[in-house]
């Protein structure tokens, strides 16, 4: 398990809390306000760790930055079995114990285990609208359940196609994990032309060379819950499906799914990174020696914070999608552009622009204060 690292990027504040009426038990932990309040999804889960709820609060920073949000990056855990019935009890009372830094220092999201009913909740708990994203429709809110994130990756896919001269139209595409982003990525992914002919949930992966008629995958795996029940393919192993010949593999479900073992069996010409942390850098760097094209994470998978900052504005749906269009397309093509330019992998190049945006808003923070104080000393 990683550490947590403290260095010039954060973290500010890492938040303890524990109610002991509901028995939760929480953190959050505030990496960086650089560039505005700290933004993060609250995930609940047995065994979440602050140094886990660390990682991903700091990968929120790069996210933001690049994406060019006026954000900073956050993130919350709540331990407890998100089956527990008084599971609305246990969010209303860690919505209670961060009151004091939503939204100023930190604006809430969901994450895993979480959804529209729990900011719902929250956002009621704590009296302020801007304090969570991903509220009820009702609310507000622009749930990610509408395909923010998949239309993200998707874009990102589209831009990493044309940097390698292939063409969208008959492009072979493997999707790892057919959940909300899976699903919309092959959707909107196939409504352009390319052919997604393999797919992964945790009961096994489809494979068919002819390509999938997604609508009817997408009905199946949410009526069944399978998508080996689709009645014209291959049945593989998951592993299997990290090995096809393909134009464009998408790891979209658990982390740390491409490594040594399997590192070298990779026969795609890109891989979209459409879920936290799926390799290592070293496997990235592995890849990249090989002269497979990676779109790391905090590139590819940006369009659910940049949906998040539209609803937090106050924009509608529509405005969000506008918004993903642009900026996936505009820093996906520069980051690509500064790993050429410099001879290095994506995900370094990624992490040169993003920490260039936050060491200059930090420089312009440190200069307002020194005004201040000039001011304050007439």
């Amino acid at each position: 398990m990683a550490e947590i690292v403290y260095d010039i990027w954060g973290p500010e504040k890492i938040i303890e809390v524990h109610d002991p009426k509901t028995g939760m038990r929480g953190f959050t932990v505030i990496h960086s306000t650089a560039l505005g309040p700290a933004k993060g999804g609250i995930r609940m889960e047995p065994d979440v760790t602050k140094e886990e709820v660390f990682g991903l609060a700091r990968a929120m920073t790069w996210k933001c930055a690049l994406a060019d949000l006026p954000f900073g990056g956050g993130k919350s855990g709540i331990i407890a079995d998100p089956k527990k019935e008084n599971k609305q009890e246990i969010v209303a009372a860690f919505a209670r114990a961060i009151k004091p830094v939503c939204p100023s220092q930190y604006v809430a999201a969901p994450d895993m285990n979480m959804g529209e009913k729990e900011m719902a909740t929250f956002a009621n708990t704590n009296g302020d609208m801007k304090s969570i994203t991903g509220k009820p429709i009702s609310m507000g809110g622009i749930p990610h359940e509408l395909g923010s994130t998949g239309f993200g990756v998707y874009l990102s896919t589209l831009v990493a196609l044309k940097h390698k001269s292939i063409n969208v139209e008959g492009a072979t595409i493997a999707i790892e994990g057919f959940g909300n982003v899976g699903q919309f990525t092959a959707k909107f992914l196939a409504e352009n032309g390319a052919k997604i002919v393999a797919v992964s949930d945790s009961k096994g992966t489809m494979y068919n060379p002819d390509g999938f008629d997604v609508e009817k995958l997408i009905d199946i795996k949410n009526t069944t819950r399978a998508v080996k029940n689709y009645p014209q393919g291959e049945q593989k192993t998951n592993e299997e499906l990290f090995e096809l010949e393909v134009d464009v593999l998408v790891p979209g479900a658990r982390p740390d799914v491409i490594r040594e073992r399997n590192v070298d069996k990779i026969k795609a010409k890109i891989v979209v990174e459409a879920a936290n942390i799926p390799m290592t850098e070293v496997m990235e760097l592995r890849l990249h020696e090989k002269g497979i094209l990676v779109i790391p994470d905090f590139v590819a998978n940006a369009g659910g914070v940049i949906s998040s900052y539209v609803e937090y504005s106050g924009g509608t749906n529509d405005d969000a999608f506008r918004m993903i269009e642009e900026k996936t397309n505009k820093n996906t093509e520069l980051v690509l552009t500064h790993a050429e330019e410099k001879d290095i992998i994506p995900r370094e190049a990624a992490l040169e622009i993003a920490k260039e945006r936050i060491k200059a808003a930090m420089e312009k923070k440190q200069e307002s204060v020194g005004e201040e104080n000039k001011t304050n000393n007439i």
